[in-house]
């Protein structure tokens, strides 16, 4: 089993459960090693004194604040030492509607566990009843010598901390984006062309279809590398879309992506829809009968009944696709 990150106490109200902070996310990026070109040489960092050149031990670094022709220092146990039990606690401030927590405060996402059996139930009740206010508990606590603005929440039957930029942190767009468009004008048969193709491309959301696909590239190519051979360079990307070519290209991906309606129609270059014919056995695609379609991914999926001219394709669920693309290879 994992270890904490952080123990402490949760209160709410004059409610108090020790509680676990558990990592919830795991990152799978493929790490490189540092090497010197032409060799197999590491590099490697190390702390050194930028006067005499030796190497520090970590023990014997201290933190320092510049404060200008000076160097105010501050040992490790004098932050813990300002903010006492802090860096135990966790206080609920108060419960807010999760709509009302912009998507862009979000940070990182962390599992709370409770620290014993005999906890299950105070921390089961608070779960139950966030989940069924669909409200976030909003606090401040102290971890490694940070404090954090966070949002408890329940999730799927236990608790689960985010940490919140601070308001200050949120940068204004306005002054990052240099060539921000404003309110462009767009004509109404622009606008509806672009809402059918948005009608068109709704899907139902489920992370499972979507993985790290370059990471999967940068695996095949060691692989690649390893065995003396070379891979296929990606598609150089899309060209901009110019103002005149606009309508033409909303109208091209409407056509392309299928009806938005649940009829399985064609859109038209007017935007209607027709009834979709039922594809002949020319423009199917044939596979090996032994290929198992459960594998691929949904987007994958859309992509081989496309290929097939699988009517109705924008409305299917996966299990439709995979049972409608056996059948166009029958």
């Amino acid at each position: 089993m994992a270890r904490p990150v952080w123990a402490g106490t949760l209160s709410f109200g004059l409610v108090s459960l020790p509680v676990g902070l558990y990592t919830a996310t795991d990152s799978h990026t493929i790490r490189f090693h540092q090497l010197e070109r032409g060799t197999a040489d590491r590099i490697r960092n190390r702390r050194v004194n930028e006067r005499t050149g030796d190497e520090v031990q970590l023990d014997d670094i201290v933190k320092g604040y510049d404060a200008g022709g000076e160097y105010v220092l501050v040992e490790p146990e004098e932050l813990d030492e300002i903010a006492p039990g802090r860096s135990r606690s966790l206080d609920i401030s108060g419960f807010v509607d999760l709509d009302e927590v912009d998507p862009i405060f979000f940070d990182k996402t962390y599992y709370l566990g409770p620290r014993g059996a005999e906890y299950g139930k105070v921390y089961s009740l608070l779960e139950q009843a966030l989940s069924e206010a669909g409200k976030a508990g909003i606090a401040t606590f102290v971890m490694r010598q940070h404090e954090y603005l966070v949002a408890l929440k329940a999730e799927n039957g236990i608790l689960t901390l985010h940490t919140l930029h601070w308001a200050d942190e949120i940068r204004d767009p306005k002054t990052e984006i240099d060539k921000l468009p404003g309110r462009a004008r767009a004509s109404k048969k622009e606008l509806k062309m672009a809402e059918q193709l948005i009608e068109a491309l709704s899907m139902t959301w489920d992370p499972g279809d979507f993985h790290d696909t370059f990471q999967e590239k940068v695996a095949a190519l060691i692989a690649a590398k390893q065995a003396g051979e070379t891979v296929e360079k990606a598609e150089a990307p899309a060209k901009p879309t110019g103002v005149v070519d606009l309508m033409e290209a909303l109208r091209a991906s409407v056509e392309r992506a299928g009806s938005p309606k649940t009829t399985g129609g064609k859109a038209t270059a007017s935007g209607r829809t027709t009834a979709a014919k039922k594809p002949t056995a020319k423009k199917r695609v044939r596979s090996a009968p032994t290929e198992d379609l459960s594998g691929l991914s949904k987007a994958d999926l859309y992509k081989r009944a496309a290929a097939a001219d699988v009517s109705g394709r924008s409305q299917m669920t996966r299990d439709d696709l995979v049972k409608a693309l056996s059948s166009s290879r029958r």
